[in-house]
């Protein structure tokens, strides 16, 4: 059997088909499948530059499609990846919780636990169901004040 660069294209296709699988932004997967279409220009008989713009133009079209509208599709509603701990949750009302396994008091933020530091006076435990208001990020603590100051302790 003699390699081709249809064989070349191919594998790369497959290549980043697969890394696709690590990444998960479907950026990889648009390459991959603008490579496969390439492997069908390169089996055509077109020379290599033609090869390198059809890849261009299949790339330029795929992943600006499966970024901003093939992902959205696969993504949960009101998840905004990637903002928690840049300040869009500031000002934001949360329920404490209490952790199964050591009961240290946090609220929960985009489906993940934070422990809690009330403001101003430090307190790192409060009891479950208690409503604060989100401040900012302290490291991976989140401080928070109470939006009911009786209801501290």
């Amino acid at each position: 059997m003699e390699w081709s660069l249809t064989h070349l294209w191919l594998i790369l296709a497959l290549v980043l088909s697969l890394a696709e699988l690590a990444s998960g932004v479907l950026l990889l997967l648009a390459l991959g499948i603008a490579a496969a279409l390439t492997a069908i220009v390169a089996y055509l008989d077109a020379p290599f530059e033609w090869q390198l713009v059809a890849m261009g133009v299949f790339s330029g079209i795929l992943v600006p499609v499966a970024i901003r509208w093939i992902k959205p599709r696969f993504s949960p509603r009101g998840v905004a990846y990637g903002t928690t701990g840049t300040g869009v949750e500031s000002g934001q009302r949360y329920r404490t919780l209490k952790r199964d396994y050591d009961g240290a008091s946090g609220i929960k933020i985009n489906g993940d636990f934070y422990r809690l530091r009330v403001t101003p006076d430090n307190l790192t435990d409060l009891p479950e169901g208690t409503e604060v208001v989100f401040d900012t990020f302290d490291g991976t603590t989140a401080v928070v004040h109470c939006v009911n100051p009786s209801k501290e302790q």
